[in-house]
Formats: C-alpha cells, structure tokens, sequence
C-alpha cells in the first residue's frame, strides 16, 4: 500500500498515547508514507459538548507528535468553515494533494457507525482504504455492513494493536477530580494542561 497517506482525524481533546498507538501501528499495518493528525475544530456530532480551545489543541498535537516525523498536523478541518465531515476532510485534502491516496483511520466501533456518517456512499468512494483498528468486544458484521454500504468491504483493512484503556473522556475525568494522569499522554502535554488550567 505504498504511497498512501493515513489520515487521523479527532478533537484531541487531550491527543493521549491511544492515540499515537493507533497512528503508530496503521502507518506501520498499512505502509503508510505518513498520517496526518486532522484536528477538528467542532465536530459535528458533538454540537453542544463543551471542548478546549482549537488553538490549545493544536498546541497539544503538535507536543505530541514532534519528535515522530511520520507524523504531521494538517489543518484540513482548521482553515475551512464546518460542518466538518469525514467527506469534506477528504475532499480538501484530495483538492490540495490531488496526487494523493488516502487511508482513514479509524477503530472496528467506527466502522460499525459508518452507515450512520453523513453522505457515507460518498466517503467511500473518495477513501482509497479504510484502516480499522480491531478492538476488543467489537465484532462488526462485514455482511451486514456490506449490505448497508456496498463496496465497503473492498476498502477495509483490519489490524490489530495492544489495547490501550485511555480516553479523553476519562483523562478530563481524572484532571477534574484531581487524580493521577501524567503517564497517560505524551511528554510536556500534563504540564501544559495543568498550566493552562485546562478540564478543571
């Protein structure tokens, strides 16, 4: 699969070490040239979830990936205006990089929502290859699915990962009651966090 380019795509709200695992292991699974992490300024489907600041994230993305040079900041879904879909992510990347293939990355519980994305017919036929990061607990029936989205099951490429228990949701959680968290994001991003006051 040389020559495609992974695309991560998240609120980073904090970017946490699941998430370098999961970048890490699809460029490697997949033989990717590159992934790029796609900040989202406001995801669409969490309209009203209160999030940091689109300038401290890109501040923590970029701690988190500075010394990988696999690993890029895109603003793909930084200097456009929202909604932001995985569609219109794809397209601007497609519009700038136009010799470009590109492989979404993504968990097995992702995928199993795919139906429920907005245009995913479309999605589908832009995306060159779907990385999916099989987890635990989630089995995704590709007949059903196949059924829902025909042609998915030619995008899929499985892999697998160590299991990683991190999540953004729960490292807020643990800042906001006061509990240990520093060993769950890459170096300097704690303290940055407990510099600028952030999910107190």
């Amino acid at each position: 699969m040389a020559g495609l380019i992974g695309v991560l795509g998240g609120t980073f709200d904090p970017p946490h070490i699941g998430h370098l695992v999961l970048a890490d292991i699809g460029r490697w699974a997949l033989d990717l040239e590159k992934v790029l992490w796609v900040v989202t300024a406001q995801p669409p489907h969490k309209p009203d979830t209160p999030i940091s600041s689109i300038d401290d994230r890109i501040t923590m993305v970029e701690m988190a990936i500075e010394d990988d040079p696999a690993f890029e900041l895109s603003y793909a879904d930084i200097d456009r205006p929202g909604p932001f879909y995985a569609i219109d992510t794809l397209r601007w990347l497609k519009e700038r990089y136009d010799r470009a293939d590109y492989a979404y990355l993504m968990g097995a519980d992702s995928l199993m929502d795919l139906p429920k994305w907005h245009d995913p017919m479309g999605f589908l036929e832009i995306c060159g290859v779907l990385g999916v990061m099989r987890r635990p607990g989630v089995e995704v029936d590709m007949l059903e699915l196949e059924l829902k989205l025909p042609g998915v099951t030619g995008k899929v490429t499985f892999f697998d990962a160590p299991l990683i228990g991190i999540s953004g949701q729960g490292i807020r959680h643990r800042v906001r009651n006061r509990e240990p968290f520093r060993y769950l994001l890459p170096q300097g991003i704690a303290e940055f966090i407990i510099e600028k006051g952030l999910y107190r």
